[in-house]
């Protein structure tokens, strides 16, 4: 599928700025309309919706401010940068209050207007998800995203229609995989909060000298890279929810900030002395055990204790098998309809398969194996042989994992031979996929020689 272009909206009298800014937008792979004046930017805008509009605000015929005033009367949501001379600072924020995302002085660095540019973008992407997000409340994130039906889901169910009715703090914990983001959006989008944003942050992706400046913001020359002003992840959810994954990785640096936020509602941009007061409900999530990291000092104290208010646990999925049928039919149905495939069933053996399986990567590994099997199948029924080698061979997926083959050894013995086959059977499929299907390539990944993988392909009926 093409990939569909921000539009962007250039608007100024000046011909030579105008062309500068098409050329160099265009290069940044911008989709680029220009207007010589305010009259033709209206024309513009009645026809197209833009994402993001840069307009001068000294024009004839239009001022700039009506084109801000009428652009953001069309699209409440449509992000404008203004652009004024030197010295025009009362003109600039006059416009920041009609609802201008920014402006730019003449003359401006290019690295200053494209980083202005991205960020407005960002912002514009921002606003449309929690648009989208809000239209699927009656289907999307109600329960019937959380598929199961076993006793120990049934309770956090129960655990969740409560907690909606309130705008408590809640501390998500389960291993890898278990669907922690999932209920924390059961949560907000059925509760008191569900048409305020929700905003989620994956703290474990975060570089540490970076992290603070996510979260809270900073003042533009804050720190070497601080060209512009940055609002806050906290700032972007005020009034709604923000959801804080991996919350057990965040430095303890940062942990005494975000205490402050939870006892005060108030935080600093890095580099401000200026408080900000924030409404949010937080929700966080890990999958670590963050009583023996406030054990190891690691995580504070008095910052679990606020964030555990509600406590909502989940279990692997190992501990509830007989929720895998659902699960598996629920992921066959939703990848039969993204797939355009139409597979009626899993067979019983398959069935039986996945159901013995152990899920070291829990309700997300069933269902990236369900989809994996869903596009490799070519008849009515999910077979046993379409299932992947780990699913039948736990053995040797517990070595690719990093186990202890001495643990495998009981005395009934193994069979080294079929782990070891199906060791390298999986090694050579995962270096085919990586290469493209290119044997000598794989072969160069797997660091044998060509004539090895062609015996190695017919050995195990591959070629």
């Amino acid at each position: 599928m093409e990939e569909v272009k921000p539009k962007i909206l250039v608007v100024d009298d000046e011909e030579s700025l105008r062309e500068f800014l098409e050329i160099m937008l265009k290069r940044e792979g911008y989709d680029i309309t220009t207007a010589e004046n305010g009259e033709v930017a209206l024309k513009h805008l009645a026809k197209t919706s833009y994402d993001v509009v840069i307009t001068d605000l000294q024009m004839p015929k239009v001022h700039g401010m009506q084109v801000l005033s009428k652009a953001k009367e069309m699209d409440p949501e449509l992000v404008v940068i203004v652009i004024t001379a030197f010295g025009s600072t009362e003109s600039a924020v006059e416009a920041m209050k009609l609802g201008a995302y920014d402006y730019i002085t003449k003359p401006f660095k290019i690295d200053e207007i494209k980083l202005i540019i991205k960020k407005a973008l960002e912002k514009r992407i921002l606003s449309r998800e929690n648009i989208l997000l809000k239209k699927e409340l009656g289907s999307k994130y109600n329960f019937g995203n959380l598929v199961g039906s076993a006793a120990s889901m049934l309770k956090i169910y129960d655990l969740i229609q409560r907690v909606c009715e309130t705008k408590t703090n809640v501390l998500i914990t389960g291993e890898s995989g278990t669907g922690k983001e999932l209920v924390a959006k059961a949560v907000h989008y059925n509760g008191l909060l569900k048409d305020k944003p929700f905003v989620t942050v994956n703290c474990g992706a975060i570089p540490e000298n970076l992290i603070e400046s996510e979260l809270f913001g900073h003042k533009k020359g804050s720190f070497t890279g601080a060209i512009a002003d940055k609002l806050g992840l906290f700032e972007v959810a005020n009034g709604g929810t923000i959801f804080l994954d991996e919350i057990g990785e965040i430095p303890l640096q940062t942990q005494v900030k975000l205490l402050r936020v939870l006892q005060e509602k108030t935080f600093k941009r890095v580099g401000s002395t200026e408080d900000i007061t924030v409404n949010i409900r937080i929700m966080a999530a890990t999958n670590k055990d963050l009583m023996q990291e406030v054990t190891q000092g690691r995580f504070r104290e008095d910052l679990y204790y606020r964030l555990n208010v509600i406590h909502i646990q989940l279990p692997p999925l190992r501990e509830k098998r007989e929720d895998i049928p659902i699960l598996a039919q629920h992921f066959l149905e939703k990848y039969n309809k993204q797939l355009d495939k139409d597979i009626k069933k899993i067979s019983k053996e398959a069935m039986d398969a996945l159901i013995s399986y152990d899920y070291p990567g829990n309700v997300r590994e069933l269902e990236n194996i369900i989809e994996r099997t869903v596009s490799l199948e070519r008849g009515a029924a999910i077979l046993p042989e379409s299932l992947p080698p780990a699913i039948f061979h736990p053995a040797a997926a517990f070595i690719r994992r990093g186990g202890n083959s001495e643990q495998m050894i009981t005395m009934d013995g193994v069979k080294l031979e079929e782990i070891v086959g199906n060791l390298e059977k999986d090694l050579i499929e995962k270096a085919l996929k990586k290469a493209g299907g290119v044997k000598k390539k794989a072969a160069k990944l797997l660091g044998i020689s060509f004539r090895s993988i062609r015996y190695r392909l017919e050995k195990y009926g591959m070629d």
